[in-house]
């Protein structure tokens, strides 16, 4: 399995972000997809999940009600929208997959390179 996170950059706090996360190289019925953010020197933090076939979805209080995750099975990609950006929300973002449900890194089999993303005040 390999996956491809791309769509971060600069922004300036109010504003918005898409994350993508191209998956490819397996199939992913009932994989669990996730988004993480790591800034330097912390460990890197759960943001949210979406179960690939039924679509349900689990959101870290820090960012409910401004960060969605969704997927598109067709293209095979999964998407974190990021509203209402916060300066700190400024970090590495990673995608990452896993066969059963986890919130914590560990639990994760699979990883994105990362996209930094920088929420500018």
């Amino acid at each position: 399995v390999q996956l491809q996170a791309s769509g971060g950059g600069l922004v300036q706090a109010g504003g918005s972000l898409r994350l993508s996360c191209a998956a490819s190289g397996g199939t992913f019925n009932n994989y669990i997809l996730a988004w993480f953010r790591q800034t330097p020197g912390k460990e890197r933090e759960f943001v949210a999940i979406i179960n690939w076939t039924s679509g349900n979805t689990y959101t870290a209080d820090s960012v409910k009600g401004r960060f969605t995750i969704s997927r598109d099975i067709g293209r095979d990609t999964v998407y974190l929208r990021m509203n209402s950006l916060k300066p700190e929300d400024t970090a590495v973002y990673y995608c990452a997959a896993a066969p059963s449900l986890g919130q914590r890194p560990n639990e994760y089999r699979y990883w994105g390179q990362g996209t930094q993303v920088t929420v500018s005040s």
